[in-house]
């Protein structure tokens, strides 16, 4: 039952981010805590309806910076696990959809403290030694965007819940913004622990319950994720999560006629697929379900001749470098003028020939490793094809070694080839290339930048002519969602910098803002008037009284 009161959540505000500087209190904890972590090996099981469930097939979680070392044994779900969530879904719905937004709220808004607080360090190191990040990466993901997203997320919410049409004298007209009949099936990344979090909490916030799969090189991170939201107070049934192959879960989870929507982050022929599936199968659903999707990138820079030449080789290298390259956001196009590329790749060449990488439990490494083997070998094939090709050439890096974890060398690029494939496909790595275009050729270029990849997620120009800036904006207005003057392409901000892309990068339904939390709604119209009508006549209906009408003929 609802409580009298129109309640008021409290303002969200941005974490602090932690520095983890030598002698600090947080540096000590968080050593503490990896160290603790390191000499465990969980046993992981589904979690679905509330209950702990073990399949006994099992697959290994480990580290890829120390490929041997086995952080968990994770049991593995499929078609049959699939319908148990979806049934367990399903019955939790009956009551979450009925429960008040202040209590989803307080459930949420508990789980973002306890992340800031006692859970810190323990989602930090999960995802240290899981998806092999440093601290500082960890902290800004694990720990502040998921603080954010959680605090944030219910503000937003606040703000659809706000939005009420106008009523006429006599009546009232109010929107209700009802949870979506069925489940939300939520499919996360490898590459943010802050967007597995997000993706099945913000749907289940809006009162919706949620069939989760994540990523498998993520899986030790979502345990724990799933911890904190049951310390939270989340209800059973409510988040069910369910490890598996993508295809096998992804194939249950579609064939459902449950199936109210979808949120997705990860590749794009991945969404595709599962767009097609859905489109074969629209006619045994329900309802239409709402696909929400953030994919691929092929991230640019782009300076002008105006530019200063640090301050690009500076964004280059934390904007294609900081874990790994692996973000949806992370540049991999560099398109710089002829006059200003000698002194930025002078700077480049020294630069990034410094950068440590190696365990990340090392606080002085810069980088870790990739996620797995598979990635190492298109990182592989991708450095190989630069050697090869007779207009390429590697700047600095280029090396790739899987003695101990899968690392490889952040690797700088240049080509004279404008088409050159490395400038086109994504590649989810530490490697950025280069085209060097003639100063006289600025607007060519940015007719460049837009016709060679068919993403179009975020983007950076960089300038000290203000003309030039406001050409960029308007030449590049389609080829990002995220769009950055004078800054690197990554870093979003939530409640900041909404996040999200177009074209083959997304449905651009911006993360950390309200426009993602109001498609996890089904709005309905409620018109009451106060009295009813009693006379189905309309005055235009009422006879005429001036001698000219039918009433005064004989």
């Amino acid at each position: 039952m609802a409580a009298p009161g129109i309640f008021r959540p409290p303002t969200p505000v941005n974490e602090p981010v932690r520095n983890y500087a030598p002698g600090s209190p947080e540096r000590a904890a968080l050593k503490q805590r990896l160290d603790e972590m390191k000499n465990e090996r969980l046993e992981i099981p589904l979690v679905i309806g509330g209950e702990d469930v073990k399949t006994g097939t099992t697959r290994e979680a480990v580290m890829p910076h120390k490929k041997d070392h086995v952080l968990a044994d994770v049991h593995q779900g499929g078609g049959t696990e699939v319908e148990h969530a979806v049934a367990a879904a399903g019955e939790a719905w009956e009551d979450w959809h009925r429960v008040p937004w202040e209590e989803r709220a307080a459930v949420f808004l508990r789980a973002a403290e306890l992340l800031a607080g006692p859970w810190r360090d323990t989602l930090n190191a999960a995802t240290m030694l899981g998806q092999s990040k440093t601290a500082h990466q960890a902290e800004i993901d694990a720990a502040c965007e998921l603080t954010d997203f959680l605090r944030f997320n219910v503000g937003f919410m606040t703000r659809i819940y706000d939005e009420q049409p106008v009523s006429s004298p006599g009546t009232w007209n109010r929107m209700e913004y009802r949870p979506l009949e069925g489940f939300v099936f939520a499919v996360t990344p490898f590459n943010f622990t802050a967007i597995g979090g997000n993706l099945p909490s913000s749907a289940a916030l809006m009162g919706n319950t949620v069939v989760w799969k994540p990523a498998t090189t993520a899986m030790v991170s979502a345990y724990y994720l799933m911890r904190l939201f049951e310390e939270a107070g989340l209800p059973p049934g409510v988040i069910n999560l369910v490890y598996g192959s993508g295809a096998e879960i992804g194939d249950a989870a579609l064939a459902s006629e449950h199936l109210a929507g979808v949120h997705f982050t990860g590749s794009t022929p991945v969404f595709q697929s599962m767009w097609k599936t859905i489109g074969g199968n629209i006619e045994r659903y329900r309802n239409y379900p709402r696909i929400v999707g953030e994919t691929g990138g092929k991230d640019f820079i782009v300076a002008h001749p105006s530019a200063d030449a640090e301050a690009v080789a500076t964004a280059i290298i934390r904007g294609s470098f900081e874990y790994q390259g692996q973000k949806c956001s992370a540049a991999s196009r560099i398109y710089a003028p002829s006059n200003l590329w000698p002194d930025v790749r002078e700077r480049l060449e020294a630069e990034v020939a410094k950068i440590r990488m190696g365990d990340v439990t090392d606080f002085e490494n810069f980088m870790g490793a990739v996620i797995d083997a598979k990635a190492l070998a298109v990182h592989s094939a991708a450095i190989e094809e630069a050697r090869s090709h007779g207009e390429t050439e590697i700047v600095v890096g280029g090396g790739v070694d899987d003695s101990e974890g899968f690392f490889v060398e952040p690797t700088v690029i240049e080509t004279r080839d404008p088409k050159f494939r490395l400038l086109r496909d994504e590649l989810f790595g530490p490697i950025v290339t280069t085209y060097v275009y003639p100063e006289s050729e600025w607007e060519q270029t940015l007719e460049l930048i837009d016709e060679t990849a068919p993403y179009a997620l975020t983007g950076a120009v960089f300038s000290d002519d203000r003309e030039a800036v406001l050409e960029a904006e308007e030449a590049l207005r389609y080829t990002a969602g995220n769009f950055y003057v004078n800054d690197k392409p990554t870093g979003a901000i939530v409640g900041q910098q909404p996040f999200g892309g177009a074209r083959a990068s997304g449905t651009n339904d911006k993360a950390g803002s309200m426009w993602n939390l109001i498609r996890w709604v089904s709005p309905r119209t409620i018109k009451e008037t106060f009295i009813p009508a009693t006379d189905y006549r309309y005055p235009y209906m009422s006879p005429e009284t001036d001698g000219s009408g039918p009433a005064d003929r004989p």
